[in-house]
């Protein structure tokens, strides 16, 4: 299978019923568009319709995913000069539902992580069932150093790791290495290179095709049946997200990322 759409590059292996999907922004460290969410959304619900049996996650050019495109957060910016908060709720808000909808697909669902893994790869990491590093790959929330929050991250984060480890990541903005990752239970596996990291996906996909397809479909359907609706409370999120953007905090944050600079608060503490 081609590419679907510029932001993912798709292919599939129809005879053991698995799908590849990278993220392909390499020149933004495979930063999250809301095109890129609306596009994985949709690849992640042909796979599942279509019987596949895992989703190999990855990304493009040595990095997984940086997190939100702070583009996108401008225009958002633009739009919401007219239409109020309305354009950020939709925005972060849709990538919560990407995260439903993930955690939700009957595949076997595989992130292999490389580079940035920061924000909202934190999020696709937390909601994977198998996730292989690179020991080079660096994690974080880097959301409370911009003003901003991780809205639609943190109950999954929360769910895969503890209450305790999340709110020191979530608070601190702290970021860690992978050998840190696979202690707070984060990822499955660190790899010293990438030759060892292809095996480990190689004897992972080996391991699902051993089990019987359907056991493993409903496995995943009885597991998600002990979570709760998180659905009010990422509605409830989304909004919280919007204030946050757009208020004080948000608008220095956002603009001392783009100025590859320390924001206000920052600078007078002398962090």
């Amino acid at each position: 299978m081609s590419a679907l759409a510029t932001s993912l590059q798709i292919t599939r292996d129809a005879e053991r019923a698995i799908e590849f999907i990278e993220l392909a922004r390499p020149e933004q460290r495979n930063a999250m568009s809301l095109r890129m969410v609306e596009e994985l959304r949709q690849a992640l619900d042909t796979a599942g319709r279509d019987g596949i049996r895992a989703i190999v996650l990855r990304g493009q050019g040595g990095h997984f995913c940086a997190g939100g495109d702070v583009q996108d957060m401008m225009s958002a910016r633009q739009a919401a000069t007219t239409a109020g908060s309305a354009p950020y709720i939709q925005m972060n808000r849709s990538f919560g539902h990407l995260l439903q909808e993930a955690q939700s697909c009957p595949a076997v669902l595989i992130v292999v992580l490389e580079g940035a893994v920061l924000g909202g790869g934190m999020g696709l990491v937390a909601i994977s069932d198998v996730a292989l590093a690179h020991k080079d790959a660096q994690f974080g929330l880097p959301e409370t150093r911009l003003g901003l929050l991780p809205a639609q991250i943190a109950p999954f984060l929360r769910a895969r790791i503890g209450a305790s480890a999340t709110r020191r990541l979530a608070l601190l903005g702290l970021r860690f290495d992978a050998a840190q990752a696979l202690q707070l239970g984060l990822i499955h596996s660190v790899c010293p290179d990438a030759q060892t990291l292809q095996s480990a996906l190689t004897q992972t996909l080996a391991d699902v095709q051993r089990c019987a397809p359907e056991a493993n479909r409903q496995t995943k359907r009885l597991l998600r049946a002990m979570d709760s609706d998180l659905s009010p409370y990422l509605d409830q999120a989304a909004e919280l997200f919007a204030a946050a953007v757009q208020g004080e905090e948000g608008q220095e944050g956002g603009m001392a990322f783009l100025q590859k600079r320390l924001p206000r608060w920052a600078q007078e503490r002398g962090a």
